[in-house]
């Protein structure tokens, strides 16, 4: 059975490719079937399928639930 991975809006995560501005790094704006994410080095706003984006994503760098928790 498959079980998603939890991800949050304002979550900034790190993907396997570079961004061809360099950076690795991506702001989480939209969470559902589709996932929208914002490049933080020169701010590119992208759209993928779930699926997609949870195979390029190599880590989460700042979760926002666990400031929540703090």
């Amino acid at each position: 059975m498959y079980y998603p991975k939890k991800f949050n809006i304002g979550d900034i995560v790190e993907t396997r490719k570079v961004h061809p501005c360099g950076s690795k790094e991506w702001e989480v704006t939209r969470v559902g079937a589709d996932f929208k994410m914002k490049c933080l080095g020169c701010g590119r706003v992208v759209m993928l399928p779930r699926v997609k984006f949870e195979k390029s994503v190599k880590k989460v760098i700042k979760s926002v639930e666990s400031e929540e928790n703090i």
